[in-house]
């Protein structure tokens, strides 16, 4: 069967495509930005690529079109689908019922950590010899790919609660029927979709009355929002994590690096691994107790962790010049970035920290989280804030309330300019945005190699 799918090159309807591919279907797609880590891993794997949505690339006809959310009507490549009368599905319903059909879901939800948690999962599944199926929205460095069938029944997936499609406004995470469910935690995001929090909390309570009685959610004992969920009505066993919860961390380092883990007020050991920041502890929590609930024992996910190397794109550190290193993340809310800021300044103490923001989400060019970007910054040295063409409000006001050094810029080179000017031996430079970025990874590691190289 030719599957065509509109929107391929998102970290979701590109896994999707892998999955298609490997279930042996002819697979093509077009999306307006054709760009890496998603459109290299495609063209690896013989997937046709077109950029744009030219109604030509509908021809001839495929078999089915798989409408990626981004879609709306009005896009040539939609209009001339619905013209046409061409069969169409939304990516996550093609999912559900072609791939986790007769499947042990395990999905991972929540505002933030669903990749690092999720891809965390799945290795703990597979280090226990389970050879899991996953769909997760980015690439995690143990498998080097973003999806795949896997070889049992269990599948790991990022349950997103974004929409679905032009088509059908239900979160994402509705179709997946998971049998194990992580709740990671809950804010408000999504503003150009949700009205507020408890439009969220509604959808997410949607994804807890499909966990059927014989599963287990898993959700930190501490968030309210997630509270608010749970007290709407639930028909599952329940396990909660951190303070005051069924699982609990215990720090022996300040930056998350080693803690002990507690099941039931019991000690199950010690893990020591290469992430960082109270975040990621609270996700391992949440993976170990997942992995349990299909069969990996504490102490093998304990040891698992060790080697575990997290998405790209999540604190990846892309260059090290002269003792000058440069990440990049993800970090598209205020939430994330000030967890990322605190787990690396706790790692490095004292050295210089400049982090490099684009406010890109859907969210941030709403302007919903201006009055919390000031604060999420706290932990860096210096900042300097990228204003996009189409960011419609000024973050000149960010600036101004920032707790620590920071400027605005509109120019790229601008900013690679003074990144460059400002680091020392030592210094640890973050790259955030969940986009590309124009480039100004590659760009600042040339210049710094440069200068300072």
């Amino acid at each position: 069967m030719h599957l065509h799918i509109l929107g391929i090159c998102g970290t979701f309807m590109g896994s999707l495509a892998l999955l298609a591919r490997e279930l042996g279907h002819e697979v093509s797609g077009s999306d307006a930005n054709v760009y890496p880590p998603m459109s290299t891993q495609l063209a690896e794997q013989g997937i046709v690529l077109q950029e744009g949505y030219d109604p030509a690339h509908l021809t001839p006809a495929p078999d089915l079109v798989i409408v990626g959310n981004a879609m709306a009507r009005g896009n040539p490549a939609v209009e001339y689908m619905l013209d046409q009368g061409m069969p169409y599905v939304s990516g996550p319903e093609w999912l559900a019922r072609h791939v986790l059909q007769d499947r042990w879901v395990l999905a991972v939800a929540g505002t933030h950590g669903k990749t690092s948690t999720s891809s965390l999962l799945a290795w703990l599944l597979e280090d226990a010899g389970m050879s899991p199926g996953f769909l997760i929205g980015g690439v995690p460095q143990n498998f080097g790919i973003s999806a795949r069938l896997g070889g049992t029944p269990f599948f790991v997936v990022e349950a997103d609660e974004y929409d679905s499609a032009f088509f059908d406004k239900r979160s994402k995470f509705v179709h997946y029927r998971p049998r194990t469910a992580v709740l990671n935690n809950l804010e408000f995001d999504h503003a150009d979709i949700f009205p507020d929090l408890a439009a969220i909390e509604r959808q997410f309570h949607h994804l807890v009355r499909t966990v059927p009685a014989s599963g287990l959610i898993i959700h930190p004992a501490q968030d309210e929002a997630l509270q608010r969920v749970i007290k709407m009505g639930f028909w599952t066993p329940c396990q909660t994590t951190g303070e005051g919860g069924t699982w609990q961390a215990r720090l022996l380092s300040d930056d998350g690096s080693r803690f002990e883990v507690w099941l039931d007020g019991e000690l199950q050991g010690v893990a020591e691994w290469q992430q960082t920041g109270q975040h990621n502890v609270a996700n391992a929590l949440s993976a170990l107790a997942a992995a349990r609930h299909v069969g990996v024992t504490p102490a093998q996910g304990i040891a698992s962790l060790g080697g575990f190397r997290n998405a790209k794109r999540r604190m990846e550190k892309l260059a090290e010049i002269n003792g000058i290193s440069v990440y990049d993340d993800f970090a598209h809310h205020p939430t994330a970035i000030a967890t990322t800021l605190a787990g690396l300044r706790a790692q490095i103490g004292d050295a210089p920290l400049i982090a490099v923001i684009e406010p890109r989400s859907n969210t941030m060019r709403l302007g919903s989280h201006m009055a919390a970007l000031p604060a999420s910054v706290a932990d860096a040295s210096q900042v300097f804030w990228y204003q996009p063409a189409g960011l419609d409000w000024s973050l000149d006001g960010v600036v101004s309330d920032s707790p620590v050094p920071a400027q605005v810029a509109n120019d790229l080179d601008a900013i690679v300019e003074q990144v460059v000017a400002a680091a020392t031996p030592q210094t640890r430079v973050v790259v955030m945005s969940n986009g590309g970025f124009g480039g100004i990874h590659q760009r600042l590691i040339q210049a710094l190699e440069a200068r300072h190289g």
